[in-house]
C-alpha cells in the first residue's frame, strides 16, 4: 500500500534523502522546510510530492501544513520528525537564549507537528510517528550539553508517547543516528557555535571546533542508506520502538549500558535498602 509521508526538514541534509527514498518506494511525500522553494530546489517536481513552508516552532503553521497535506492526499500515514538544529558548546558558554532556542527547535518543534497530525492519524486508526533523535539522546558527550538535553527530552517523550497511541493503531519509532555525512557540522547550516566566551573554556572550545569542523565530509554514515533503512522499517509488519542507526552509535550505547549495569551492581544493596522496614 502506498503511504503518505510527512517529512520535516526536507530542504537539505537527511530530510532530502528520506523524502527521495519514500518517493522512490512509491509513497507520496509532504516535504516541509522553512522555505518551500528550497524543498523544490532540493527534490525537484514530482506528481506525488507536496512541498510546504513550515517553521516547526510555529504551532499554528503546523496545523495549516497538516490541513494542506490532507487536502492534497486525503491522509497522513507516516510522520518523520527530522528538522532540527545543533547548538554546540560547553554549557556555560551557551547563552540562555541559545539554550531556549535549542529546545524550541529540537523538542517543542516536533511536539507542535505531532500534535497537529495526531488527530488525523487517530481518525484513521493508523499511523506512524518516527522521530530522529541522536546518539546524544542516549548518552551524554562533551560539548553537546544543550543538544543532548533536547534529544534526551525527545527520547523520553517518544518512549512515553507509544502508550498513548497504541490503542489507536499508531506506532512510534525513535531513531538515534551516529555520525552521518550530512551538513550538520557545517557552520551556518544547522550548527551554531556558543555565544559566550569564558577564559577557562577558550582553548578547549577552539580545539573542539577545529576537530569537529575537520570531521565534516569524513563521517562514516551514509545518509542515503539510513533513509532507505527507514523506508524498509516503516514498510515492515512491525515498527521497532527504537532504531540505533550506525555501527558507531551501537558500539557507544553498548559501552554505556555496560557502565550503567556496573553502577547498578556496585550499589545494589544500598539501593535495595531504601524501602520502609517491614
Amino acid at each position: 500500500m502506498s503511504n503518505v509521508w510527512f517529512v520535516t526538514g526536507s530542504a537539505r541534509g537527511m530530510g532530502v534523502d528520506i523524502a527521495k527514498a519514500a518517493l522512490a518506494a512509491g509513497h507520496s511525500v509532504v516535504a516541509t522546510a522553512r522555505d518551500a522553494a528550497k524543498v523544490t530546489a532540493a527534490l525537484g517536481e514530482h506528481d506525488n510530492l507536496l512541498p510546504l513552508s513550515l517553521d516547526i516552532t510555529d504551532a499554528s503553521a503546523a496545523v495549516a501544513a497538516t490541513a494542506a497535506a490532507v487536502e492534497r492526499f486525503g491522509r497522513i500515514n507516516v510522520l518523520v520528525n527530522n528538522a532540527g538544529s545543533f547548538y554546540a558548546g560547553y554549557f556555560e558558554n551557551i547563552s540562555e537564549q541559545q539554550l531556549r532556542a535549542q529546545m524550541e527547535t529540537n523538542f517543542f518543534g516536533p511536539l507542535n507537528v505531532t500534535r497537529a497530525i495526531l488527530p488525523v492519524m487517530r481518525e484513521q486508526r493508523f499511523g506512524q510517528v518516527i522521530t530522529i533523535t541522536s546518539a546524544a539522546g542516549l548518552m551524554g558527550q562533551e560539548f553537546v550539553a544543550a543538544y543532548a538535553a533536547s534529544k534526551f527530552a525527545l527520547e523520553g517523550w517518544m518512549e512515553s508517547l507509544r502508550f498513548d497511541l497504541e490503542p489507536y493503531g499508531i506506532r512510534t519509532m525513535a531513531v538515534e543516528p551516529g555520525f552521518f555525512r550530512t551538513e550538520l557540522l557545517v557552520e551556518g547550516s544547522s550548527t551554531i557555535w556558543p555565544e559566550l566566551d569564558i577564559a577557562d573554556y577558550t582553548k578547549r572550545t577552539t580545539d573542539t571546533i577545529a576537530a569537529w569542523s575537520s570531521m565534516n565530509g569524513q563521517q562514516g554514515g551514509d545518509p542515503k542508506k539510513l533513509a532507505q533503512a527507514l523506508v524498509t522499517l516503516s514498510d515492515s509488519p512491525e515498527l521497532p520502538l527504537r532504531f540505533l542507526a550506525g555501527a558507531d552509535v551501537m558500539s557507544g550505547v553498548g559501552q554505556n549500558l555496560t557502565v550503567i549495569q556496573g553502577q547498578i551492581d556496585a550499589h545494589r544493596d544500598l539501593s535495595a535498602s531504601l524501602n520502609y522496614d517491614a
